[in-house]
């Protein structure tokens, strides 16, 4: 459950993702947010690792992290709000926050299941 639920909050932590089908993402302006961001997760209580820092991408407002195994649910506002859950086989976490034009971001995240893991997040755009 450790590793998920860090890895989960920090995808989510940005991120901030969404689901929208293919038609609406072509129909879609660039968002404020798109471009790769570095996320870093730490655990304030519970019993998952301390913290993790994970590259994530945004993309019309959508985040991905590239070599999950995770499912990710949720969105960056065009105002920057992130809010998201982050899930697999072993859990979910949920991930709320907010992205800066700046280009930073700060949250916090929650992970449900055997773990009852919670911190922050702290986001830099990289691109």
């Amino acid at each position: 459950m450790k590793a998920f639920t860090l890895a989960a909050a920090s995808t989510l932590v940005l991120a901030g993702i969404g689901t929208a089908d293919a038609a609406q993402r072509k129909a879609q302006v660039p968002h404020a947010f798109d471009g790769s961001w570095s996320i870093e997760v730490i655990t304030e209580s519970g019993s998952c690792d301390r913290a993790y820092r994970y590259g994530v991408r945004i993309d019309r407002g959508e985040a991905s992290y590239p070599g999950g195994d995770f499912q990710v649910n949720g969105r960056v506002a065009k105002n920057g709000a992130v809010r998201a859950t982050i899930s697999n086989s072993l859990g979910s976490a949920n991930v709320v926050g907010r992205l800066a034009k700046s280009g930073y971001g700060q949250g916090t995240w929650t992970a449900g299941g055997g773990a009852q893991c919670r911190g922050r997040w702290n986001a830099e755009r990289r691109s």
